[in-house]
């Protein structure tokens, strides 16, 4: 199995429902136009391909010069424990440079992976919730 990371694609709709449905990454997988726009305006996307199955995504919004948000990281379940995360961060990190702060908010389930790959757990964040 090797794993190709692409910076130069956007998974289609059918391919990201797919990985966060498999994944488990609660995100709204029946509105695909929605998953499409979420895309559309996220400035970097790493992704993980297995062939042509994408097995892997990191998505995210940044300025470029001061901060990162990590808006969705999913790894297919077949995949997990193989490093496709820690490399999916990894080249988030080094597009953004070191003058980037990244920063996520976790899902419950993903709480202690974080600090294993290199995040350090912050009690200072805000949040107004959506509505919908």
């Amino acid at each position: 199995m090797e794993i190709i990371y692409k910076f130069d694609i956007v998974p289609t709709p059918d391919q990201i429902v797919k990985l966060y449905n498999e994944s488990g990454l609660p995100r709204p997988t029946a509105d695909k136009d929605r998953i499409k726009i979420m895309f559309e305006n996220s400035n970097l996307i790493v992704t993980a391909w297995d062939n042509s199955t994408l097995v892997g995504v990191a998505r995210s919004i940044t300025d470029w010069a001061w901060s990162c948000y990590l808006a969705d990281l999913a790894v297919d379940p077949n995949y997990k424990k193989s490093g496709i995360g820690k490399k999916l961060i990894d080249f988030t990190r080094e597009k953004v440079g070191e003058q980037v702060m990244i920063l996520l908010l976790s899902v419950p389930t993903a709480m202690e992976y974080y600090p294993k790959v290199g995040f350090t757990k912050e009690d200072r964040a805000f949040a107004i919730f959506r509505t919908s």
